[in-house]
């Protein structure tokens, strides 16, 4: 019976076991539930045993058994020894090791053997005051195998790090915000190129930002960190990655820019890679050229190569065996067996040109396939926890123990069965064979697009796919469009509003952000025929609609041009390759057919390649894909999706499956897809029926308006009361006021919007000496004059000697409460209150010969301002957005209602009164409680947007 030696832990022996010490020459390592992964080099010293007892006897468990040689276990620990220094008695617990690492034009600092010691691989990277911790970990067992790497990465961002709390009621951080799931797409992208096949231990990477400056940003530190992390841990990755900001500041790139620098750049390109290759780019730019993008990214494959560098000398100190043992593939025997079976009907499959036709047709193969080798006994119907070397060795053991009988041997009366060898009927499992089919389905994707230079719809390397495009789908939408390319569909809405509309970001840096234009992405299930559960966005649509939203920003106007927020909505309801590209191409027709006026238009396009030619008969160039289907982005080594105009890029993002490519195949697929690009775009311009290129009549009106700063607060009033009431009384959806003095009315109708516009210019205006106002109400009467409104709000005293020509004893007496009459502002004292004179306005005495003109009544030309009157002297600019140009009220007209409320101006000047101090926030929004009854406007906008 086996039993457990003193002093020796039942878990599996990942790598060579060093910390660990023996009493006796020879210890055994034994694992009920795991099996002993060996070292895959011919030179390991270790030498293995593997029993597995029989299924009736020990319980039905399994044990791998491992026998090491006191000779070789203490040079072991010795070798271990310069990592853990001895300080912790042998336990294996690092030492604290800190370096610094070039980064870019400064060095940062990396820590590791600090803090997290039980993890895999832990790694503390500061830069300037900004700090990122992050941690590997990995499971003791294997999960099951499957075609991806078992990577899970986190990444947060500690509102303590600035010192900051969550602003909501829950004081913990909640879940991961849109920017921070980007920057967990950009730690996984480049990381998983450099993991080997059949690496099943389910992996995690966590990244904390534990500090934050607000001048070094942490994204491009955290990716760093995580590279240096894995290339510490047991993870049996290739290579050291390290990933890095480029930005363009006039003529000169910058590594690794400040938050400061990058406010004037116009690149902002980011960059994963190795020390001799390039796995992940991504970035935006204001229409740069291919050959200046090639230069941003050659400075930063350069600061990388120096970065990881530095990191595998760091590996070198410090780092831990890796887990090369825990490898598990397929036998190589297998994918002869697949390809005898089912190469014939692959070559047929893969010329199905439609992809539901081709995915089942293939379904179906592997369901045969499978099939077949259960029925000749390859595919074992029991589950088996060792590997495919454990089952092998254990037939090769059985077979040794049994007794082969020769003819002529045998004595008579003696009866004797001659064995049958297990070895011609090796045990798969049926997982084994689906993950060996779908390689050998992408070789011969592959062999075929090499050999015959047909892709499985008929087209060559660089064409492109039939494309269709219509606008106006929806009626009532304020934009919408249909584009169609291939099997690739988009549905793109876009809806326009107010501020209150713009997208909140919460970020470190505690300053309010608003986004006035924001593109949100959506890819149901039922778009590649299949259920699937409808929930919150994924990873992979943040991700892709950041993309086509970044690539379509740089072609909007800006908000003074059209001060309303934007948002685009693109639903995915086919797809079949580059569904991110097609939203690019559909959100900008939609954008146009919203009124929007838009710089010029873009598209985007998606980019494959296969890289090793040589091993399907080519000369070994390269072959740049253009516009790739699902299943060449499946099967090829490369997804580079690239946006923009005929000869300048706004967007693009690549990802690598293989080891990493150099700058010549990224220039070759630049230039490709350039040309793709125009394709696109000319595509476009045959959309039927085209964009409509004005506002819908269903678009919300905002009217803008400047007025003094000092004159914010009148419009607010006391608690916000006065500006509600405006709101209220009007009907307008909402009033936008800015501490600079614009004002931006919000409004369903053009009627509301106009009464509004009254009311604040009225309660805005500054009176000025030798003004006329006619029709105005008297609101009180005292024994030395009364008060008369000239506006909303607004009222002057007319003294009882400036009432009349003739001599009165009492006002009342020939006035009274609600009488209105015409006066004259005549002077404004200190304090700002108004002295208003009806005298000045009356007839001449019949003794005069000519009656006085109002050059005479005012001492300057005055301008009168009528209900039908234009104002050509208005210092205050306004202007309309979605109103018909035919309208007169269009015109930038100063009106004044025929309401009771207020009475009609003579303008002389535009002198400015005393200003008020306002103790106001820096921006208010008041928006209405009820809705508008009131009609929507009919009309559409002119060209200029008045």
């Amino acid at each position: 019976m086996l039993v457990y030696p003193s002093g020796v832990r039942s878990t599996p022996c990942y790598s060579h076991p060093s910390h660990l010490t023996f009493s006796n020459r020879c210890k055994l390592f034994l694992s009920p539930s795991w099996p002993c992964f060996l070292s895959s080099k011919k030179s390991s010293k270790f030498c293995s045993l593997s029993l597995l007892l029989s299924r009736n006897g020990g319980g039905g468990n399994r044990f791998s058994v491992r026998a090491l040689l006191e000779s070789e276990v203490s040079e072991s620990v010795a070798d271990a020894a310069d990592c853990a220094g001895g300080g912790d008695g042998g336990s294996g617990i690092l030492q604290p090791v800190s370096v610094k690492i070039p980064f870019g034009d400064r060095e940062i600092l990396v820590e590791t053997g600090h803090i997290g010691r039980q993890a895999s691989g832990s790694v503390m990277a500061t830069d300037g005051e900004t700090i990122v911790y992050t941690s590997v970990c990995l499971s003791d067992v294997p999960s099951e195998p499957s075609d991806f790497f078992p990577l899970n990465v986190n990444y947060q961002e500690r509102f303590s790090a600035a010192g900051r709390t969550s602003g909501g009621f829950y004081k913990r951080e909640g879940r991961t915000k849109d920017h921070e799931v980007l920057i967990c797409r950009l730690i996984d992208r480049p990381l998983r190129p450099t993991m080997p096949k059949g690496f099943y231990h389910e992996t995690q990477l966590l990244s904390w930002v534990l500090s934050y400056d607000g001048l070094h940003s942490p994204d491009a530190l955290a990716v760093t960190a995580a590279g240096i992390a894995v290339a510490l841990s047991e993870v049996p990755n290739s290579k050291a990655i390290a990933g890095v900001r480029v930005g363009l500041l006039g003529d000169k790139f910058v590594v690794n820019p400040t938050t400061k620098e990058m406010e004037d750049s116009t690149l902002d390109l980011f960059l994963a890679g190795t020390n001799s290759a390039i796995l992940m780019v991504e970035g935006y730019c204001d229409f740069l050229l291919e050959e200046k993008l090639l230069e941003a990214v050659q400075v930063g494959q350069d600061a990388v190569r120096a970065i990881c560098t530095a990191v595998e000398a760091l590996v070198k100190k410090c780092g831990k065996p890796k887990m090369l043992d825990a490898i598990k593939l397929p036998p190589r025997g297998l994918y002869r067996r697949v390809e005898q079976i089912a190469g014939d009907e692959l070559h047929k499959v893969l010329q199905i040109r439609s992809k539901i036709p081709r995915r089942k047709a293939i379904s179906l193969l592997e369901e045969n396939v499978i099939n077949i080798l259960t029925e000749k006994g390859y595919i074992s119907t029991e589950d088996n926890s060792g590997t495919a070397e454990t089952i092998q060795d254990w037939l090769e053991e059985e077979d040794e123990d049994e007794e082969i009988v020769v003819d002529g041997e045998v004595d008579e009366g003696d009866v004797h069965i001659k064995p049958v060898s297990r070895k011609s009927a090796p045990l798969f499992t049926e997982v084994d064979v689906k993950l060996v089919f779908k390689e050998v389905t992408s070789k011969f994707l592959r062999r075929r697009i090499v050999e015959g230079g047909k892709r499985s719809d008929g087209r060559s390397p660089e064409g492109i796919r039939s494309i269709t495009s219509r606008c106006g789908l929806l009626p009532r939408a304020h934009g919408s469009a249909l584009f169609t390319r291939g099997e690739t569909q988009s549905l793109a809405v876009v809806t326009l509003g107010d501020r209150q509309m713009a997208q909140k970001v919460d970020n470190l840096a505690n300053v309010e952000e608003f986004k006035r234009f924001y593109l949100q992405y959506s890819f149901p299930p039922s778009c590649v025929g299949e259920v699937g559960r409808m929930g919150a966005p994924s990873r992979r649509e943040i991700g892709h609609g950041t993309l086509a939203e970044r690539a379509l920003e740089p072609i909007l106007p800006s908000e003074d041009e059209f001060p309303y927020t934007i948002r685009v909505e693109s639903t995915i309801t086919e797809s079949n390759g580059s569904s991110s590209m097609a939203s690019v191409c559909g959100g900008c027709l939609a954008l146009q057919d919203a009124g929007v006026p838009l710089k010029c238009s873009i598209a985007g396009i998606a980019m494959g390649m296969v890289l090793d030619t040589k091993e399907f008969g080519g000369d070994g160039t390269p072959l740049i894909l253009s516009d790739i289907t699902g299943s060449e982005d499946a099967s090829g080594d490369m997804d580079f999706k690239v946006a923009g105009t005929e000869d300048g890029i706004t967007a693009f993002q690549m990802d690598i499956k293989v080891g990493g490519i150099t700058l010549p195949v990224m220039k070759e697929a630049l230039l490709q897809a350039r040309d793709g690009r125009r394709r696109v775009l000319g595509e476009m311009l045959k959309c039927s029926p085209p964009p409509a290129k004005s506002l819908s009549k269903y678009a919300p009106l905002i009217h803008i308006m400047k007025v003094a700063p000092d004159k914010v607060n009148v419009i607010i009033g006391s608690g916000g009361k006065k500006v509600k009431s405006i709101i209220e009384e009007t009907g307008v959806e909402a009033i936008d006021t800015q501490d600079d003095g614009i004002v931006k009315i919000t409004a369903k109708d053009l009627s509301s919007l106009e009464k509004s516009k009254s009311i604040i210019r009225n309660l805005t205006m500054v009176p000025t000496v030798g003004d006329i106002y006619r029709n105005c109400e008297i609101k009180s009467i005292a024994p030395y004059g009364v008060f008369v409104e000239i506006a909303p709000g607004r009222e002057g005293l007319c003294h009882i000697s400036e009432l009349t020509s003739d001599w009165l004893a009492k006002a009342e007496d020939a006035f009274k409460v609600g009488d209105r009459v015409d006066v004259k502002l005549i002077e404004v004292n200190d304090k700002g209150q108004l002295r208003l004179s009806r005298r000045a306005l009356l007839p001449v005495p019949e003794t005069n010969s000519e009656e006085p003109s109002s050059e005479q009544l005012t001492g300057h030309q005055a301008k009168i301002i009528t209900d039908s009157g234009k104002a050509s002297d208005k210092s205050i600019p306004e202007k309309y957005v979605n109103v018909p140009k035919s309208d007169a009220l269009a015109q930038e007209k100063l009106e004044q209602p025929k309401d009771k409320g207020s009475g009609t101006k003579i303008s002389s000047s535009s002198k400015s009164s005393s200003a008020e101090n306002s103790l106001l926030p820096r921006k208010k929004v008041f928006k209405r409680l009820k809705k508008s009854t009131s009609k929507a406007v009919t009309g559409v906008s002119g060209k200029d947007g008045e």
